[in-house]
């Protein structure tokens, strides 16, 4: 297997699991990934969330960890790198804002590279216009946004991902075992007994 340069983008207030967890579980396959933030460097931290679902009629919201950042966002190439991972949270509501963020998404959608997108991290996905004809599951908050954009909205169980081509996507954290088992599988990983 050849080892990936992927990249993160995040940011303050993404949620805890969907930071965490993609981030050291690819390293933890042998994979470089270089987590990022608009206006932060590498050393800097970003505020993470708990979010986790207790019956109310949405997720409930408690502070998470402080995930360090490892390379800096003013100074990545997109075109270093062969996949995207965008973590959910509230960081997509405003990283969507930021035209650089939006350019990088489009590389990767358009240069056909792999994306894992999870939770809100569809609202990345949808600023950048690159949904059009493409079926994409998300927290189902996020549902509106999907079909604005042109996209058919997945309604999957919450421990589910689905794979559209070169894009992976899950409704929330429940799912990371089956959204990084077929990120990896998208990436062409290969992990051996």
């Amino acid at each position: 297997m050849a080892a990936k340069m992927i990249l993160m983008i995040t940011g303050d207030f993404t949620e805890d699991y969907e930071t965490m967890v993609p981030f050291q579980a690819l390293q933890m396959v042998g994979h470089t990934v270089h987590a990022v933030c608009p206006g932060k460097i590498g050393g800097e931290q970003v505020r993470t969330a708990i979010h986790d679902f207790e019956g109310d009629q949405t997720y409930s919201e408690k502070p998470g960890h402080r995930f360090t950042l490892n390379a800096e966002f003013a100074t990545v190439n997109a075109e270093d790198y062969d996949a995207l991972v965008i973590p959910g949270g509230r960081a997509p509501e405003y990283l969507r804002l930021d035209p650089a963020v939006i350019a990088m998404v489009q590389h990767f959608a358009s240069a056909g590279k792999p994306i894992a997108a999870i939770c809100h991290g569809a609202q990345l996905l949808a600023a950048a216009g690159v949904l059009a004809g493409r079926s994409c599951s998300a927290y189902p908050a996020c549902a509106p946004e999907v079909r604005a954009a042109g996209g058919s909205f997945a309604d999957i169980p919450i421990d589910e991902a689905l794979v559209d081509g070169n894009l992976v996507s899950a409704p929330a954290w429940p799912a990371h075992a089956d959204w990084l088992a077929k990120f990896l599988k998208v990436l062409g990983t290969r992990i051996e007994p």
